[in-house]
């Protein structure tokens, strides 16, 4: 897939998810990361976006922070928003880093949209000190299925989630607003943990957690499948030899 369409579209991106605008964001994603990025001297955002998860890094006690991301229109913005974090242009398969840089690495909401997933994620063992953390966010696989949406069965007169053809591993581009379209890929999750687990990182936390309040009051359609989980958090650890 090209950069092109993120090239395009940053600023869809930055509008609605970005600066307290998405309580997604504000009331699930950033606390976690918070949480797991405390005690981390040295941070790697990989997909770093407009920098909101590394400049959170320096809020939580990070002394070097650096986001690394392929798309121009966002680290121009991440700049110019400031806070601590050093920007670079690069992709997660070639980490322009050596060996044990990083105390952890963070990588939020980049995942399903990169093709070379096993080499990103030995990168990001590689990069990783020993005793190093990785702190993985994912939409969850289980909404990223081909197939799947919302389905208003008018004879059972109710509305649910389908879930498609979950393990078949799938790409294209995702309409995501009018006219926006992102690319995105769909895996299961076995395959996360064991291209994890080949890179050398071990899990230690996973999270599914529901949907937080916020988007709940902007999404009338979802509180009737608010058991099912729109985001999944692994934390990993790299051990020692």
């Amino acid at each position: 897939m090209t950069q092109s369409e993120w090239e395009q579209h940053a600023s869809w991106w930055q509008e609605g998810f970005t600066a307290g605008a998405d309580p997604e964001y504000v009331e699930q994603i950033v606390p976690l990361a918070a949480e797991h990025l405390r005690g981390s001297a040295s941070v790697l955002d990989v997909g770093c976006g407009e920098g909101q998860i590394s400049r959170l890094a320096g809020h939580v006690g990070a002394t070097r922070v650096v986001g690394i991301d392929p798309t121009w229109a966002q680290l121009s913005v991440a700049r110019v928003r400031g806070g601590i974090a050093a920007y670079c242009r690069g992709v997660a398969d070639t980490l322009p880093f050596p060996d044990g840089s990083f105390d952890a690495v963070v990588a939020c909401l980049v995942f399903e949209h990169i093709d070379a997933v096993d080499e990103a994620l030995a990168e990001v063992g590689r990069v990783l000190r020993p005793g190093g953390r990785f702190l993985f966010f994912l939409n969850h696989p289980l909404l990223q299925t081909p197939g799947s949406g919302w389905i208003d069965d008018r004879i059972l007169d109710e509305q649910y989630w389908r879930i498609g053809a979950y393990l078949v591993e799938d790409s294209g581009l995702e309409e995501m607003d009018k006219g926006v379209y992102i690319p995105f890929v769909h895996r299961p999750l076995s395959r996360y943990v064991n291209a994890m687990a080949a890179a050398g990182l071990l899990i230690q936390r996973m999270e599914e957690p529901p949907p937080p309040p916020g988007f709940l009051a902007l999404a009338e359609e979802y509180k009737e499948a608010a058991t099912i989980p729109r985001l999944l958090f692994l934390r990993a650890v790299k051990p020692y030899p």
